[in-house]
């Protein structure tokens, strides 16, 4: 057996993550001196798929986006739906576009068919949109947790995403 590791309450988790792999857990020691908790490899994973999930989905929806796009749309079109704003920015390839300018390019029917998608337009864009929201407040950093409602749509459109995938659709 190996002496306890012991950590202040007030030190950062970054800090102490090295102490607890090596020694698979700590104990916290909190101001008045008294032992006040325990966090262990185990809390460490949890903690880390809590805070990774949501980049990870996002990211994979991101890439079935893209692959579903690839190759079916002009330079022009997807040219014309770079936000109006942003006029210096090339736009060149499906890559270059934000998920604001996915949905503006799927909103319009002629170009929905050309993705042969047996989905509903109207569904699929505000499922689209809801991940757009929820990609916006995650890469920006916004202090509040991820709702457990938005890691389920986020999970529930990668599911879609990958089913369309081995459908071949994607």
């Amino acid at each position: 057996m190996h002496p306890a590791q012991i950590i202040s309450h007030d030190t950062s988790l970054f800090t102490a993550i090295e102490t607890i792999v090596r020694n698979d857990y700590i104990l916290i020691r909190h101001a008045d001196n008294r032992i006040g908790g325990i966090v262990t490899t185990a809390d460490l994973s949890l903690q880390f798929r809590q805070l990774a999930e949501p980049f990870l989905l996002l990211g994979e929806i991101e890439n079935h986006i893209r692959r579903l796009m690839q190759g079916k749309f002009s330079k022009e079109e997807l040219g014309a739906v770079r936000d109006p704003s942003d006029d210096e920015r090339e736009v060149g390839d499906v890559s270059d576009l934000t998920f604001g300018e996915y949905i503006r390019l799927l909103e319009e029917p002629s170009r929905w068919e050309k993705l042969s998608l047996r989905l509903d337009r109207v569904i699929f864009i505000k499922a689209l949109d809801d991940v757009r929201q929820i990609r916006n407040d995650v890469m920006h950093f916004d202090p509040d947790p991820i709702p457990p409602e938005d890691i389920t749509k986020l999970r529930d459109f990668a599911g879609m995403m990958q089913v369309l995938r081995q459908a071949g659709a994607v």
